[in-house]
């Protein structure tokens, strides 16, 4: 069974299309891991109960791993107020899948914003030739 990394990011907006932007280059470097992109109010549940999740994320200068494994690790995740379903971000659905028991954990890899795409695969790529994903 091929291994799955869910892939976040809009293309649209340049700190958050990092992840969307070295998509292509990962799918080819592994080709035996599935990379999807989806946006985060999928039914994100539907690619299991052990989550891999590529984001980007603001105010670190290194990729690191987060392992949400039960709510105190979620509570750790920043959410915003939410007015309308623009603001139901990937933190709320996580939450919310753990509440309802539908997700295990997750596990996510978050790129700095304003890392340089050859600097995330070379991350990426040591991150899974290690065995850590």
């Amino acid at each position: 069974m091929k291994q799955t990394i869910l892939v976040f990011g809009n293309p649209l907006v340049e700190l958050d299309s990092l992840a969307v932007r070295i998509l292509p280059q990962l799918k080819k470097t592994f080709p035996n891991i599935n990379f999807i992109h989806v946006d985060p109010t999928e039914n994100l549940q539907n690619y299991g109960k052990k989550l891999k999740i590529l984001d980007v994320a603001p105010n670190i200068n290194e990729i690191k791993i987060f392992n949400l494994q039960n709510e105190k690790d979620l509570d750790k995740i920043s959410t915003s107020k939410i007015f309308s379903m623009h603001d139901f971000d990937l933190g709320y659905n996580l939450k919310l899948l753990k509440k309802l028991d539908l997700i295990d954990e997750a596990k996510i890899i978050c790129l700095p914003w304003n890392m340089k795409e050859e600097e995330a695969l070379e991350g990426i790529t040591k991150l899974i030739n290690k065995k850590e994903l």
